[in-house]
């Protein structure tokens, strides 16, 4: 589960979450941590135990295929707040370097996750190298239902980026 791939550049902000609507959100989230009896899918942890927050918190799985540029939703799965940032660590490196996140808030969820692959004798893969589909070719794949990058290109992509900080 902390191996999931970084969501390619033209597929931010086009998530089920935000394409589907926050009812649909608020369903899949509730049925995700009903799932597992309100447990962390990555490490086990029980919400009312586990560290900085005491809920879990959504995510979505995909099976990406980047050349063809397709991201095809799975399913949502409870994580706990530090397996959740394990997952995204990009975004919270990204955080830290901009001091909206403690060095030692970095540090704790760096250390969960690794212990957390560690007992599953599981490693880090390497980033994608293969091909990669043109930027207006991706696709969010939902069932039947199929939705466009949010942003027309990377400079569209990099100006919005850069206008959140």
């Amino acid at each position: 589960m902390l191996l999931c791939p970084n969501i390619p550049k033209p597929m931010h902000g086009v998530a089920p979450r935000v394409v589907l609507g926050q009812a649909w959100w608020d369903n899949e989230r509730e049925q995700a941590c009903r799932s597992t009896d309100n447990h962390c899918i990555a490490c086990g942890v029980s919400k009312l135990m586990a560290q900085w927050q005491r809920w879990l918190e959504g995510h979505e799985l995909y099976e990406t295929n980047y050349s063809a540029g397709r991201m095809v939703y799975l399913r949502t799965v409870p994580l706990c707040h530090f397996c959740h940032n394990f997952i995204h660590s990009g975004r919270l490196r990204t955080l830290l370097e901009r001091g909206k996140v403690t060095n030692n808030k970095y540090g704790a969820v760096i250390k969960h996750g690794d212990a957390v692959l560690k007992q599953a004798k599981l490693r880090k893969p390497k980033p994608w190298d293969g091909p990669i589909a043109e930027w207006g070719a991706w696709r969010l794949v939902i069932g039947t239902k199929e939705f466009p990058p949010l942003y027309k290109d990377f400079e569209a992509w990099l100006a919005a980026m850069e206008a959140k900080t």
